[in-house]
């Protein structure tokens, strides 16, 4: 994987750049859809090539690992033949979702064990076996196990968690250097600072990570739960540790009005299930805000969703027919939601790469976050 950044924002900390993989290049700053199981729920590859302009997906490798599983997924030659995504792919370690079974499973020094969500089976994630299994994936970017602790965890349990977090990245690093990709493509492996809502424990962790020299890294435990701000505070405080030269990715975020401020604070790229999830829920999101779109008041609204008149999907849909579809429980509207939700999010952050480009993005950033934050 090759990172050129190409522009810096004058009056923010907002960057331009591109990240070259062997199944495509990236144009950052980027939203990464969230391909949970291997498929982005709903969302046909075909509609995430052409509505959305997806550059980049996910895979998550807790779920991968135990269905379709590794014995499938080797056969079938990786993710990218078994789905036929032909674009770039990330996984995660598994570590969140691990994590998030807080009663299903243990840590310990070696790695997690856990109890599968599917049939209660006995599982070990440890530091080496996720290299392995997402290598058996085969995407182009992988991650490393990492404890991911509740925003609301005290000091030192937080610290406890990332000192045995930068202990797995050790042994990690260790693994994947010592091994190869098996699909004839190449692979990345980035890190993740933890820290909690901390000053001293994310600096100390942004420090350590910075000093692996991988070739990008990851902010993780952020949106778990802490104040929005003291998410931006500890973004801020990372980003002016982790390398310039070098693509920052925050894991988990978030709302478009978070990817904007976030963006304006130096973050590369982005994940979040938000789009989706609020898409088949009928909470979509435009350029003028949030809409609901179970509320009466859309009813015998025929404009179209964004009221700029941009459509997200390629047939008009009215504000009324979607209400129609959503009341009437009728698949296609979570399927149009998703869609257009996803679309919306890549044609945000293409927006703010062009302001970056341009020069004018804080001034940009400043007018959209008040629009995107309101309730139509």
């Amino acid at each position: 994987m090759k990172f050129e950044l190409q522009y810096n924002d004058k009056n923010s900390s907002a960057r331009a750049g591109k990240i070259t993989t062997d199944h495509g290049e990236i144009q950052t700053p980027i939203f990464m859809p969230v391909g949970t199981v291997g498929s982005v729920k709903g969302v046909h590859f075909r509609d995430l090539h052409d509505d959305v302009k997806a550059q980049i997906i996910l895979g998550n490798t807790y779920h991968l690992y135990l269905r379709p599983g590794l014995e499938v997924l080797k056969a079938a030659g990786g993710l990218h033949k078994f789905n036929g995504w032909d674009k770039p792919m990330l996984t995660d370690s598994g570590g969140y979702q691990v994590f998030s079974l807080s009663n299903n499973r243990k840590l310990t020094e070696e790695g997690a064990v856990f109890r599968s969500h599917l049939d209660g089976s006995k599982h070990l994630f440890t530091p080496e076996n996720v290299v392995d299994t997402q290598r058996v994936i085969g995407a182009d970017i992988i991650m490393a196990l990492d404890e991911c602790p509740s925003g609301k965890a005290d000091f030192n349990y937080t610290k406890n968690s990332m000192e045995l977090t930068h202990r797995w990245l050790k042994r990690g690093i260790q693994h994947f250097d010592s091994t190869d990709p098996l699909y004839g493509h190449s692979q990345t492996f980035f890190p993740i600072v933890q820290g909690g809502g901390f000053r001293d424990l994310r600096t100390q962790s942004a420090e350590f990570i910075a000093s692996q020299n991988r070739e990008g890294n990851a902010i993780g435990g952020l949106a778990v739960g802490e104040p929005t701000e003291v998410m931006y505070e500890m973004v801020e405080l990372v980003n002016g540790i982790l390398p310039q030269d070098k693509p920052r990715y925050l894991m988990g975020v978030g709302t478009p009005v978070n990817i904007l401020e976030n963006i304006a604070l130096g973050v590369d790229m982005f994940d979040c299930v938000m789009p989706s999830r609020n898409g088949r829920n009928g909470m979509l999101f435009t350029s003028q805000g949030i809409l609901n779109m179970r509320n009466e008041k859309w009813k015998s609204d025929f404009s179209p969703v964004d009221s700029e008149g941009t459509s997200f999907v390629d047939h008009h849909y009215s504000r009324a027919y979607l209400r129609h579809l959503y009341i009437s429980k009728e698949m296609l509207a979570a399927q149009i939601g998703s869609i257009h939700n996803l679309a919306f999010y890549l044609w945000l952050v293409g927006e703010a790469r062009k302001h970056i480009i341009a020069g004018d993005f804080y001034e940009w950033k400043e007018i959209m976050v008040k629009r995107l934050a309101t309730r139509l």
